[in-house]
């Protein structure tokens, strides 16, 4: 057998969930050939991995690398993670489908996930998103889209507040095949972000239809969350039941205080679906606070339009007050403003000040009401200024990392380290070592095996990515070696770009992309697409 690559002596975690067994690895080119015990086999290359894990690499479920991997095809802060492959196009946005009369809108729309600047958006579909890659050179790891609801409804309809005509549901229903057929893993919404939140049951349920009718998977980022008996939980279970889709509920979290303390009826809720049939899951990121532009937070009628016709909007002293006053009441339906907890992580000028400053103290330091300076820097920045919300506990937070059907994702991004002094959220840098190190070694939440199994093989099921998510002969060689005693995240709230320790070797198809804890010149990450 010929081997480039065998790798020795590695306290194996293969991502069934199986406890940990000592084992080699050999691998040919972009796959796995051989596992187990294989002291006489010859390889081209050997590495000694005794004391170290060796696990699949990390298949994250939730991020929002549509752009920045464009913009940067490192990948640095994910693979440095032992990141090696980034599901995107979650939360309704994604980067196709585009409708070439809309582009402005759909520029609008992205600016939710990234800068645009210096993107033509000159592509119109799937495939041409994936050329954007090929053409451009690959990135250092594999990139899994899913669809989102939201660039669907711009495609079809624009950005208004209305329910779809039957020709425009048509036409939605129309993309979201075509997306699917060209390799979309399922479809996602986001359904407190405009233009996702306009789209009614009905319409979610029809799409979620055509989902269901290739056997992809439906992602959402739910309703409003405000409500006694979790209606944004039981809105999501229903929707799916009614469609006979897969359903992954996105970021599960308690973000409403008055619900704080209740993760095990949540839990309950998933449970109960299973046990009727429903094909469910969830995913959870390791922090007890979130990250998204501000202005999701404002009433859905201010954003109608996007943010051109909000600035207009807003041009009136009476329209402005109003949106104000409903601002202050709170935000998704109810949920009061608690503004020490509400902090600025990126901003352009003139607000750079801003950035790592919390609404009530720019509030302060202005002496204005803080609802007006959300509305401030809404105006100013439109999609492109974010918060952290400081609105979940670790308590319940860990209830759900823990339940047997969570899945790990960051809800992250594909970064450089270097950010110009913005503060984004810490996830995006120390996620999957965060688990590893603090949740697995430290606290214990997690076995070994479980936790690699809920970043691997579980988000391979989830998605029916082939060949990937488990270290088994056949398989892509996507890796990840760790120190088990050193692996921990560096990145905080203050300071959310330092890189963790303890990732030793990370392998993309094959190929080093971190070796020695040091990422490498290698970008052999591919676009992958769902089977038909």
């Amino acid at each position: 057998m010929d081997v480039d690559l065998l790798l020795r002596g590695a306290t194996l975690v293969d991502g069934t969930g199986a406890p940990p067994t000592l084992a080699d690895v050999a691998i040919r080119s972009d796959r796995i050939v051989a596992v187990g015990i294989l002291p006489d086999l010859p390889a081209a290359r050997e590495c000694d991995l005794q004391g170290l894990v060796l696990c699949p690499g990390f298949i994250d479920i939730h991020t929002h690398s549509d752009l920045t991997l464009l913009h940067d095809r490192a990948g640095a802060s994910k693979v440095l993670q032992g990141v090696t492959t980034e599901v995107t196009g979650n939360c309704s946005i994604s980067a196709f489908p585009f409708a070439s009369e809309r582009l402005s809108l759909h520029r609008d729309h992205l600016d939710w996930i990234g800068d645009t600047a210096g993107l033509d958006l000159d592509w119109r579909d799937l495939d041409g998103y994936a050329d954007q890659f090929s053409n451009g050179g690959a990135p250092a790891l594999n990139v899994a889209p899913l669809v989102g609801h939201g660039a669907i409804r711009i495609a079809a309809m624009g950005f208004d507040q209305r329910s779809a005509t039957a020709a425009e549901l048509a036409a939605m229903c129309s993309l979201l095949a075509e997306s699917l057929d060209q390799g979309a893993f399922g479809m996602s919404t986001g359904l407190t972000i405009v233009p996702s939140s306009f789209g009614s049951p009905d319409e979610v349920c029809e799409l979620a239809k055509v989902v269901a009718g290739r056997d992809a998977l439906y992602a959402t980022h739910s309703r409003s969350p405000v409500g006694e008996d979790f209606p944004d939980i039981r809105d999501a279970l229903s929707t799916a039941t009614a469609a006979g889709v897969r359903l992954q509920f996105s970021h599960l979290a308690i973000n409403e205080p008055a619900r704080w303390g209740q993760a095990d009826r949540v839990v309950a809720l998933f449970e109960d679906a299973e046990s009727k049939g429903l094909d469910v899951g969830f995913d959870v990121y390791p922090y007890a606070a979130s990250s998204s532009p501000l202005v999701q937070y404002l009433p859905g009628w201010v954003q109608e339009g996007g943010t051109e016709e909000l600035r207009e909007r807003m041009s009136s002293a009476s329209t402005r007050a109003r949106a104000e006053a409903e601002l202050s009441t709170g935000f998704f339906g109810g949920i009061p403003w608690i503004w020490d907890r509400v902090v600025v992580s990126r901003a352009g000028a003139p607000d750079t000040w801003c950035t790592g400053l919390s609404i009530e103290r720019i509030a302060d330091e202005l002496g204005v009401d803080p609802a007006a300076v959300v509305l401030d820097l809404c105006l100013r920045h439109g999609n492109s200024v974010d918060i952290v919300l400081f609105y979940r506990t670790e308590e319940d937070m860990s209830v759900f990392l823990a339940h047997r059907l969570a899945a790990i994702g960051s809800d992250g991004m594909a970064f450089p380290f270097e950010q110009q002094g913005r503060k984004p959220h810490p996830r995006s840098f120390g996620t999957y070592p965060r688990i590893l190190g603090r949740y697995v070694r430290d606290k214990q939440t997690l076995g070994l095996g479980d936790a690699v199994h809920k970043m691997t093989g579980v988000v391979a099921d989830r998605l029916k990515i082939a060949d990937r998510g488990r270290v088994e002969e056949g398989a892509f060689a996507d890796l990840a070696v760790f120190d088990p005693v050193r692996i921990v995240d560096q990145a905080t709230f203050f300071d959310p770009t330092l890189p963790p320790i303890g990732v030793v070797h990370v392998l993309v198809n094959g190929e080093f992309v971190v070796e020695d804890g040091r990422q490498t010149q290698s970008r052999p990450g591919r676009f992958l697409r769902r089977a038909g």
